[in-house]
């Protein structure tokens, strides 16, 4: 056979396993597409929840999600299971040829028998699915008995009542001391406070999140800092004032969708009440 150097007692001199380590990249490159695939799914989701379309388009949505990570660890498992057999044969160097075959079998089958529930909290774009899936439902706009208005409405009622209040508090303050033209747009509801870079002070437009301690920030300018900071064999500490995080890196970063989109959605409302 091509690749193998045999003696005719049926022993074997070596093993070159270049066609299976070439397959091998083959079915690396398909795991792109299963992320690909997985990506496009939790976008078409994301949509499906902003536009408050049936429950069931989404669940569709949720249920493909689960079929790519299922396949994802099918796959993934394929794989070490070949990976394992190549290091077995090459670090053994049997006597005699062995069934490759039923050995990537075996070893297939004993981390399948291992599958859990569980394991889809260990897949990063399933687990970032969920919760962006979750984020994003608390800040849509879900028509309420009160009148179409929603929590998210109630909250920014309540943060306005509450800043009116205090505008009134103030103006009484600054008309006795003599600081009536103090600029009153320093006072900000909490949730438009969230859409703010900690580096840049500026609202975001294409936020990411840190796997690691939760916080957000502007994605080009998080990265500059990372950067700057590594030239200079330094870590990057989290910017957020308060947290612990002294190591932030390029791999604790995702894109932050949902808030990304409750960014778009509050500045579309504050577009169409100025007009």
């Amino acid at each position: 056979m091509p690749g193998r150097s045999t003696s005719s007692s049926g022993s074997t001199g070596f093993i070159s396993f270049s066609g299976v380590e070439s397959a091998l990249s083959s079915l690396k490159n398909f795991q792109s597409c299963i992320s690909s695939g997985m990506d496009t799914a939790s976008t078409v989701a994301l949509n499906l929840v902003e536009t408050q379309t049936e429950v069931s388009s989404e669940y569709s949505m949720d249920k493909a999600m689960v079929e790519f990570a299922m396949m994802d660890r099918e796959l993934n498992h394929y794989l070490k299971a070949v990976q394992s057999t190549i290091k077995h044969v090459r670090e053994e160097r049997p006597e005699k040829i062995p069934d490759l075959k039923l050995l990537v079998e075996k070893k297939f089958l004993a981390l399948q028998n291992k599958n859990s529930d569980a394991d889809f909290q260990n897949n990063e774009k399933f687990a970032q699915f969920k919760q962006q899936l979750k984020e994003l439902k608390k800040q849509s706009v879900k028509p309420k008995e009160d009148g179409g208005h929603n929590d998210f409405d109630q909250i920014k009622d309540k943060d306005a009542s509450r800043a009116g209040n205090e505008r009134d508090g103030l103006q009484a303050d600054r008309e006795a001391d003599g600081t009536e033209g103090v600029d009153e747009d320093m006072i900000v509801t909490q949730s438009q406070t969230n859409f703010i870079c900690p580096i840049t002070q500026l609202e975001m437009k294409k936020p990411v999140k840190n796997k690691v301690c939760g916080h957000t920030y502007e994605e080009e300018a998080i990265v500059r800092m990372i950067e700057s900071k590594h030239k200079r064999k330094k870590k990057a500490c989290c910017p957020k004032i308060g947290c612990s995080h002294t190591d932030v890196r390029m791999s604790d970063l995702i894109q932050d969708e949902a808030l990304r989109r409750a960014i778009e959605s509050h500045n579309k409302k504050k577009h169409r009440q100025s007009n």
